[in-house]
């Protein structure tokens, strides 16, 4: 009996070898400090690499390259002093029309680069901030319901029912009606409209209620509505941040995980992920005699809505028909106003937008006009106890003007400092979140813990695996060095396959790996000792080799596939950490019985399957 592997074996044990080293070469480069230039809008501009060489040159920073991908500039820097001063400069020569980011790019050759990348490292690897974002689901419910206040008010004057002012409360829009019949027709015509409205009716002594709000399949998509447009804005957000490589998901049905590789300032993250800033543009109603009136009576023109100046904290009565919404507003940009010398925002309207600003100016030049500042907070406070939510909708007039001319696609706002003016068109820029966030969970790592973690990690699994290799040298002899052979093969393939997937590495995964090391060689001791016991019974070399890989087989298979089951429950149930420790023990599980099981044999085979009458093994 010999044991031969026919060609195409060992030929497809090369190719994955081989790939697998390719894959893997990467990782062994290590990185340049670099600054990234991106476009907020648009695609990069043909002479911004001229104008960064000119501005690094002049700042005295000498040793830079440049790369091109993905719709971004990178400049590659010698040093971390060099990247700092680099990044200072180039922000300041390119930020009119491009965000700038730190960032570390792979040192990587072309013409592997064009095929490989290293494997992406974690925020724990990294550093920088992560944050668990929670959606207010109520107030994204609330937001909805509350725009049927007027839309019901022009439906029915359109149909010529009588009713008395609508408002929204507890029950949703509550609408009120002298007569029982004013209200039936009403319902009728509104059922008849809003599909996605239940309605109710009531009554008092006095007057007669018709209730309406959505129904729970129209709640249910509007949440799910309300997430997918917070994770848009929040990636528009950190794109105007400039931050590189940010990780935004979506964490079970109402929570955000937003990571933040290399941010360190997370008051500023905080304030601009979290805000919910808009602005709003409405006509202002009567004179100020008719808004402390309004104010010391409690009475408000039906046609009107009392607000608060910023500026003196005084009364101010608006139209109610909003000119033009935040949801209208093209791009912004933050600056100062020539004629006063005060912090503006310069805005820039969509078609829509713009047609509705020009008709309304121009039948009001010589009136004033109002900017809102509109902002949702919430504020988590602990009562008795009890952890207590409190909404808050903050409505302030921070700028009234006098129309002098006809106003179109652009303009500009003022009544604002000079931080919330650059803050608030980087959110006007990257739109309104459709519901105020709250976040429920934060974490910093800092860049040196981060290079902490790796060395941590390295020395972890270099530790492991000579260990390892030591022992089964000693103990196993030839066969044992075979084995180390595998296990380093495994090693590679592992690494192969994170850079390979989509994925990222972090501590835990450095964990998964290095439990992976230790794991990897227990199917070559099964099936070392079942040939060492062959042997001792008796029987031919060939035959206890055979042995030893055929009937070791089911009990590796076993073991390693619960393991398997264990760590795939691990990734669907598991988040964040576990999901990381998760994918590396289940890359590790199935490349460490391709090497083990199928490497091996094959070293075994190509050594001692072919020799006939052969009486001993080194083993």
């Amino acid at each position: 009996m010999i044991n031969k592997y026919p060609l195409w074996k060992y030929l497809l044990l090369a190719l994955v070898l081989i790939c697998g080293l390719l894959f893997a070469l990467p990782n062994l480069f290590g990185d340049h400090p670099a600054v990234q230039i991106s476009p907020r809008t648009g695609d990069i501009d043909p002479q911004l690499q001229e104008t960064v060489a000119q501005t690094l040159t002049d700042a005295g920073v000498s040793d830079f390259s440049f790369r091109a991908e993905d719709n971004r500039l990178l400049v590659i820097l010698s040093d971390g002093e060099s990247q700092k001063k680099a990044h200072e400069v180039i922000d300041l020569a390119v930020n009119d029309r491009n965000t700038t980011a730190l960032n570390l790019v792979p040192a990587t050759p072309d013409w592997l680069r064009s095929f490989a990348k290293p494997v992406g490292l974690g925020l724990d690897l990294r550093g920088g901030v992560h944050f668990l974002m929670e959606v207010d689901m109520v107030s994204a419910i609330q937001s909805v319901e509350e725009r049927f206040v007027d839309e019901f008010r022009t439906v029915m004057r359109e149909n010529k029912v009588r009713f008395r002012s609508p408002s929204y409360g507890e029950k949703g829009v509550t609408v009120r009606f002298a007569d029982a019949l004013q209200r039936d027709n009403a319902l009728a015509l509104l059922e008849q409209e809003y599909r996605d409205l239940q309605f109710e009716v009531s009554q008092d002594d006095k007057e007669f209620y018709l209730h309406a709000g959505l129904t729970e399949e129209a709640r249910e998509t509007e949440r799910r509505s309300a997430l997918q447009q917070n994770i848009i804005t929040l990636r528009n957000r950190v794109n105007e941040l400039g931050v590189a490589e940010p990780i935004i998901q979506q964490q079970g049905r109402e929570r955000i995980l937003v990571q933040l590789p290399g941010v360190q300032d997370t008051a500023q993250a905080k304030e601009i992920l979290g805000a919910t800033a808009t602005l709003e543009y409405r006509m202002v109603h009567g004179t100020a005699a008719d808004w402390f009136a309004a104010k010391d009576s409690g009475r408000v023109p039906p046609n009107a809505k009392l607000y608060t100046n910023r500026e003196d904290g005084g009364p101010v009565l608006l139209q109610r028909k909003v000119i033009v919404t935040g949801d209208q507003i093209k791009d912004a940009s933050s600056g100062i106003d020539t004629q006063s010398g005060s912090p503006a925002v310069f805005i820039s309207l969509d078609g829509a937008g713009a047609k509705r600003m020009q008709k309304v100016s121009a039948d009001n030049i010589g009136n004033p006009m109002a900017v809102v500042f509109i902002e949702n907070r919430v504020t988590t406070k602990r009562v008795d106890g009890e952890i207590v939510k409190n909404r808050e909708r903050v409505e302030e007039v921070i700028n009234i003007a006098t129309i002098r001319d006809v106003l179109s696609h652009r303009f500009q706002t003022t009544g604002l400092e000079t931080g919330e003016a650059r803050n608030l068109s980087l959110l006007l820029r990257a739109g309104a979140l459709k519901a105020p966030v709250e976040i429920v969970e934060e974490r910093t790592v800092g860049p040196s813990l981060g290079q902490d973690n790796i060395d941590s990690g390295k020395l972890s699994v270099m530790i492991g695996l000579a260990l390892v290799l030591i022992f089964m040298a000693i103990y196993y002899k030839v066969f044992g060095i075979i084995a180390d052979f595998a296990l380093v093969a495994n090693l590679v393939l592992i690494m192969a396959v994170l850079s390979a997937l989509p994925t990222t590495l972090t501590l835990p995964g450095i964990a998964g790996i290095v439990l992976t090391v230790g794991m990897a060689v227990d199917a070559n001791v099964l099936i070392f000792e079942r040939i060492r016991e062959e042997l001792r019974a008796g029987n031919a070399v060939q035959a206890a080799i055979n042995a030893g890989y055929e009937k070791a087989f089911s009990t590796i298979a076993d073991a390693n596939i619960t393991t398997l089951i264990a760590a795939v429950v691990l990734f669907v149930f598991g988040t964040g950490p576990i999901k990381g420790f998760a994918i590396t023990l289940s890359i590790g599980i199935v490349t460490s019985m391709f090497t083990a099981i199928f490497g091996t044999r094959a070293i075994v085979n190509w050594l001692y399957g072919g020799k006939r009458g052969l009486k001993a093994l080194p083993i």
